[in-house]
């Protein structure tokens, strides 16, 4: 069979129509990926913002439950103090929560001030009691003169509370000379032994 030049250029003419539907078909693809790509792109971001929103809620939820469980750890050594230092021969006249005293742009804030007509005790209550927590009343109790000059004829004691104590925190806070209150069952105790000197400051 004998190929004219019409076959030739209708075959050219084939040629191109396939080419120029090739291109279409690459372009229409190209697009449909780009939307794919941009419509990926929105998802991801959607996603990220809600997981940005999650975590900044749960951060919130997670402070609002330390701030409970701080007050919750204080309401539970407040009414204890009454008790426990009368059998320290510390008479209890007042229990204070969270008293804020401000000098020159500075506060400090008492968990719990327990105080009768000659003494006067600072409690620091943490739900997890640190080495570092002890050394903070300790620098407390140098400071609260200053702050607290109404107290001044009074002897001055400290005393640290928790429900968790880290290891070495309770024989530290011993050991300087402070009263160390912890959880047991239901109830606080003082864990200092009958042989303890409190130091006054």
């Amino acid at each position: 069979m004998t190929t004219t030049a019409d076959d030739v250029w209708k075959l050219l003419a084939e040629l191109v129509e396939a080419q120029k539907e090739t291109e279409r078909r690459f372009q229409e693809t190209e697009r449909v990926l780009k939307e794919q790509s941009l419509e990926t792109e929105r998802i991801l971001k959607e996603q990220s913002l809600k997981t940005d929103r999650q975590i900044t809620r749960l951060s919130q939820e997670i402070g609002n439950l330390g701030g409970k469980w701080g007050r919750f750890v204080e309401n539970m050594v407040a009414p204890a103090c009454e008790t426990l230092f009368l059998n320290r021969d510390i008479p209890v006249h007042q229990v204070s929560q969270r008293v804020r005293k401000r000098l020159d742009g500075k506060t400090l804030e008492i968990d719990v001030l327990v105080t009768n007509e000659n003494h006067v005790l600072v409690v620091e209550v943490k739900s997890s009691l640190s080495v570092d927590d002890v050394k903070e009343l300790i620098k407390n109790l140098t400071e609260f003169r200053q702050f607290f000059p109404e107290y001044n004829h009074k002897q001055l004691y400290g005393a640290v509370a928790g429900i968790e104590i880290e290891e070495g925190a309770d024989k530290y806070a011993y050991r300087q000379g402070l009263f160390v209150l912890a959880q047991r069952g239901e109830n606080v105790a003082i864990l200092n032994d009958t042989e303890f000197q409190p130091q006054t400051w």
